[in-house]
């Protein structure tokens, strides 16, 4: 993937909270076409293999969720944390982070991590077909700039981490500012 790419068609099956449903469990099925999150506004969209994850909650998805009123201030409208996880669990680990800014993107087909090409194999650590790691400063669905940790290839033994940090992402819309 790189800058200039327009990000993929695909369509998210969320779970959205339904008041009027009046159950112990009031969310409903949407589904959510990626071009309704990322057209007419400027996004970053941050991809980790797995939600519950040590680096992905200790480091990557709080460091977001610290940094979002200065990353907006930077003029970007929204942060989503993208994952090959169904609906459930990213909204359960959101909701386990005290997570109130970043929206979740359940990728639980992989199909947008496919198209972007950052699907990759994790089975060496029990986890099938996940995501790399990566971030893009969107821009009305074309990506702006795009991170990427090194290394990607299937089954890889590390979990780099520090191209897609919140403080590289930040340091670059400084620089363009």
């Amino acid at each position: 993937m790189k800058d200039g790419v327009k990000i993929p068609e695909v369509v998210f099956k969320t779970r959205v909270r339904d008041d009027s449903i009046g159950s112990d469990n009031p969310f409903r099925w949407m589904d959510v076409p990626s071009q309704s999150l990322f057209c007419g506004l400027r996004t970053i969209v941050f991809s980790l293999p797995g939600a519950f994850t040590p680096t992905c909650s200790t480091f990557q998805l709080p460091g977001f969720e610290a940094n979002y009123k200065k990353i907006r201030d930077l003029g970007v409208d929204e942060i989503y944390v993208a994952s090959v996880n169904d609906a459930f669990v990213m909204n359960k680990w959101l909701e386990s982070q005290n997570v109130l800014n970043i929206k979740a993107i359940p990728d639980g087909t992989g199909e947008f991590t496919r198209q972007l090409g950052m699907l990759v194999a994790k089975d060496n650590v029990g986890f099938g077909l996940r995501s790399w790691r990566y971030a893009a400063v969107i821009r009305n669905g074309i990506i702006e700039k795009w991170f990427e940790e090194p290394g990607r290839q299937d089954n890889f033994a590390e979990d780099p981490y520090g191209e897609t940090s919140p403080d590289n992402i930040i340091g670059y819309l400084e620089s363009v500012r």
